[in-house]
């Protein structure tokens, strides 16, 4: 097999959306109505600035992480995935749910071990409080609602 015809790596795709560097990029992915879903989260996000904004404050919470496998099943892909958070091996999975169009609706992500998972749930709200001050600073405005 060439390199041509090889199966892409394990979540390229998923990071590529992920790392898009404007919210409309960002956008292009997703239904305006997505939810992502998260046992680190006290209650869903809605829209795609809130789930941009959860992305943005995680991408430098990890010291590493790699996607494992990917599954398609109809209107789903499931990412296994592996690294460290804080010096400590975190693992889980990632659940992207689309709509006909391919628009993702829906994203639900788990973590584990659940000392890990209590840790990064710890982490991430003092990180999404200051990416939300960061936005309001530099627009004027609160941008926690899409539309």
């Amino acid at each position: 097999m060439t390199t041509s015809e090889r199966a892409p790596e394990p979540g390229n795709a998923w990071l590529e959306i992920v790392r898009r560097p404007t919210l409309d990029s960002f956008a292009q992915a997703f239904s305006k109505d997505c939810v992502l879903e998260a046992v680190v989260l006290a209650t869903p996000l809605r829209g795609v600035r809130a789930v941009r904004r959860f992305f943005q404050a995680t991408r430098a919470m990890y010291d590493d992480i790699a996607f494992l496998h990917e599954l398609h099943a109809e209107r789903r892909v499931c990412l296994e995935w592996a690294g460290l958070f804080q010096g400590r091996e975190i693992s889980g999975a990632t659940i992207l749910v689309s709509d006909a169009h391919g628009a993702i609706l829906g994203i639900r992500l788990y973590h584990y071990p659940p000392d890990q998972q209590t840790a990064f749930a710890s982490d991430l709200t003092r990180r999404l409080v200051n990416v939300a001050e960061e936005s309001s600073t530099a627009t004027g405005v609160d941008n926690e609602n899409d539309g």
